[in-house]
């Protein structure tokens, strides 16, 4: 049986449940919008039903889940983790699944979740089979655009993120014919001539500074004096504003293919995301009416999609793991693998995310602090697609084939 959820943190698991492995799924248009209701929601030809049991899982206060205690006790990334683990305590007990194969699958912030929560099932006698990762983010101070020096990385591992868009969006001079091909130049340059350059700070050359502005005008689609003026540092919030500006567009955060027209096109960053406006009423409209009507499961209740507002109007979620306020659970994740030398862990994700790019989650990987032997129980999938990887329909098909296989090598026919 395998749990699934989404991330936020604060996201009900509805993006998981209407658009990626559910018996029903709803169809969204592809890189652009998919306009008002009616939607199709349609009997899903991807379903792993016949690998896997599927356990849908809408965190504290999503859904129609509310808290009625204090919400301090949910809200956080230590206090989440221990609530997902009473959960899958008590299902597995409630249903007699104690000798059952056990997955974890979370998407975005749902895999800081799922490093957190392996270690904590593992270490209290609940064996896991294998842990699904799609969207990455376990190492929050890779992600840190807003400091000098030590978030330099930032802009490195990003970089082959933007140079994708750049690709779909013909913003890119003799655009090469293959994407894994750029992807392979734009991370061979962002973690060696890029680095360089970032890491010497006020003693790079002007020459090595012109040149490899010049490098990332090339990759970026931006313009070469505008890269010079960032110092070599354009935050992807920025590019996303700045890739079409001259189009009167901006791409999406959590997919950029998805573009949408712009209010100030000279602003600083989107006021909105391009895929929010694209898919949005999609999967709330699918969600309520699967519920509702198909399943006849209709409580007096707002189905929430979200407890973002009520999270910040608890003080924020509590993001401290170890004593440390910008955690990095990979070491979570590594600590559940040696534990456990028989655990197996897949990771998916799409070229164009921003939200959480690949080559971070890439970087993530190669540092985990695991013996050599066990590199082999990890495998990789990279998609043509944004952060919900199963939006773009040749990336789903991929994705299911491999994890269709991956759960027959996980579980070697049992």
């Amino acid at each position: 049986m395998t749990f699934l959820y989404n991330g936020g943190p604060g996201s009900s698991s509805m993006w998981l449940h209407m658009g990626s492995f559910a018996p029903v799924r709803v169809v969204t248009a592809n890189g652009t919008m998919t306009g008002p209701p009616p939607y199709q929601i349609v009997p899903n030809d991807k379903t792993l039903l016949d690998k896997t049991d599927l356990v849908f899982i809408d965190m504290p206060n999503t859904g129609f889940g509310r808290i009625i205690a204090n919400p301090k006790q949910f809200f956080g990334l230590d206090a989440d983790a221990n609530a997902f683990a009473q959960f899958i305590e008590r299902y597995i007990t409630n249903f007699g699944r104690w000798n059952s194969p056990k997955f974890l699958y979370g998407e975005s912030y749902g895999t800081t979740r799922s490093a957190a929560l392996a270690s904590d099932l593992e270490q209290n006698g609940i064996g896991i089979n294998g842990v699904g990762l799609q969207s990455v983010i376990l190492n929050f101070g890779l992600d840190d655009l807003t400091t000098t020096g030590g978030a330099d990385y930032g802009f490195v591992l990003y970089l082959p993120t933007e140079a994708a868009a750049a690709w779909y969006h013909d913003a890119i001079a003799n655009k090469p014919a293959s994407l894994t091909d750029w992807m392979t130049q734009a991370k061979s340059f962002a973690l060696g001539e890029y680095a360089d350059a970032l890491a010497k700070g006020a003693d790079v050359s002007q020459s090595e500074f012109k040149d490899t502005a010049a490098k990332l005008a090339r990759y970026t689609g931006l313009p070469q004096d505008y890269i010079e003026k960032s110092n070599l540092r354009v935050p992807y919030y920025k590019f996303e504003g700045k890739l079409l500006q001259n189009r009167g567009r901006i791409i999406g955060r959590l997919d950029g293919r998805f573009t949408t027209g712009t209010l100030d096109r000279y602003a600083d960053f989107p006021y909105w995301d391009p895929t929010d406006s694209a898919i949005d009423s999609a999967f709330t409209s699918a969600i309520n009416n699967y519920l509702r009507t198909d399943l006849a499961y209709d409580p007096p209740l707002l189905y929430k999609t979200s407890t973002y507002d009520a999270i910040q109007a608890a003080g924020g979620w509590d993001f401290k793991h170890n004593g440390i306020t910008q955690p990095d659970v990979s070491q979570d994740l590594a600590g559940a693998m040696v534990y456990n030398p028989a655990l197996k862990v897949f990771v998916a994700n799409g070229y164009y995310d921003f939200a959480t790019p690949f080559f971070e989650t890439q970087f993530t990987m190669d540092h985990l602090q695991i013996p050599q032997d066990l590199r082999g129980n990890i495998t990789y999938g990279f998609y043509p697609s944004g952060h919900m990887i199963y939006i773009e329909p040749d990336a789903y098909a991929q994705l299911h084939d491999d994890l269709e296989h991956w759960y027959d090598a996980t579980l070697g026919g049992r």
